[in-house]
């Protein structure tokens, strides 16, 4: 893929899609095959992985902070660990990328004291804080309830409008059709069928697509009422 590309990748539970994911940042070595970032095969023998995994940034289903520190600690904590940065530098930086998700005034409070899409947002700062090349979301929105998902969409959504690289799991189908540069099926570790949204939503090819893409929109429904820009106060 190309910088400043989003790819969305969808499919059915155990088609490989998280895997996938776990493949790209070396968390789960693939068993054959290559994987390049910038034209580095990171595959090989010998690379230094900790040192991929911070130009690969990830975003998690289930958020994974540390209940004991607050946003801005468990947004700073990766910088100061991988980077090496002073308490000082690394907090400016966490406050930075907290501002971008429009999580400023909630730095100094615990994940406890946050709703599930606030927790998400600051999942999304760390990995912003990071400064990756690349950032991988894994069903970003699939542990939050209906009425949160879409301040997390739209955080998404500014970061695909400014350029930001992005692989995205995820069956929000509103999400997909405004930022995708290119839909990925998959089915059994398999890609069924690839193409721009408007491929997917106005002429599928794939029988197994056509299906999947009906049940999803009864399921989920489109989103697109919730990728509209939110007020301040809504955040």
């Amino acid at each position: 893929m190309a910088e400043r590309e989003v790819k969305v990748i969808f499919g059915p539970s155990g088609s490989g899609k998280s895997t996938l994911l776990r493949c790209i940042n070396m968390l789960s070595p693939p068993e054959r095959g290559d994987i390049f970032l910038r034209g580095e095969n990171i595959t090989m023998p010998g690379v230094n992985l900790n040192a991929v995994r911070t130009r690969l940034g990830m975003v998690f289903q289930h958020f994974n902070l540390f209940a004991h520190l607050k946003a801005i600690d468990n947004v700073s904590i990766g910088i100061r660990r991988v980077k090496g940065l002073s308490k000082k530098d690394a907090q400016t930086k966490a406050r930075e990328a907290l501002d971008r998700v429009r999580m400023a005034k909630w730095a100094d409070h615990y994940p406890a004291q946050l709703s599930g899409g606030q927790q998400q947002r600051v999942g999304i700062a760390r990995a912003l804080a990071m400064e990756p090349e690349v950032i991988l979301f894994d069903e970003p929105t699939s542990a939050l309830d209906p009425e949160l998902i879409g301040e997390v969409l739209q955080v998404m959504l500014d970061l695909a409008k400014t350029g930001t690289t992005m692989i995205v799991v995820t069956h929000e189908l509103g999400f997909a059709k405004a930022v995708a540069s290119e839909m990925i099926f998959l089915g059994e570790g398999v890609v069924i069928e690839r193409g721009t949204p408007q491929h997917f939503f106005v002429s599928p090819k794939s029988e197994r697509v056509k299906k999947f893409l009906k049940q999803l929109e009864v399921l989920y429904g489109t989103h697109e009422e919730l990728l509209k820009p939110l007020d301040e106060e809504e955040y």
